[in-house]
C-alpha cells in the first residue's frame, strides 16, 4: 500500500489549528478560572471588595474561553 502524495493535505493547507495549539488554549483558560477563583476566595478572606471583583470577572472570562474551546471542539469532530 503506497500513499499518493499527491492527495496528501497538510494541517496549514487545511487551516486546521495544530493540536497542541487546541491544548495550550484551553490549558491557558483553565488557569485563568483557577487564578480567579483563588484570588476570590482571597479577596473574601481579606473583606476587599475590589480584589474579590477583580478575581469574579478572571474566574469568569476564563469560564467563557473554556465554553468557546469547548463548542469549537465539538465542532471539529
Amino acid at each position: 500500500m503506497e500513499i499518493d502524495k499527491a492527495k496528501v493535505r497538510t494541517q496549514d493547507e487545511e487551516s486546521e489549528p495544530a493540536p497542541i495549539d487546541q491544548v495550550e488554549e484551553r490549558v491557558e483558560a483553565e488557569m485563568k478560572r483557577a487564578e480567579g477563583s483563588a484570588k476570590e476566595r482571597v479577596a473574601q478572606g481579606l473583606q476587599d471588595e475590589d480584589l474579590e471583583r477583580e478575581g469574579r470577572q478572571m474566574r469568569k472570562e476564563g469560564e467563557r474561553q473554556l465554553e468557546e474551546k469547548r463548542g469549537e471542539e465539538s465542532k471539529q469532530e
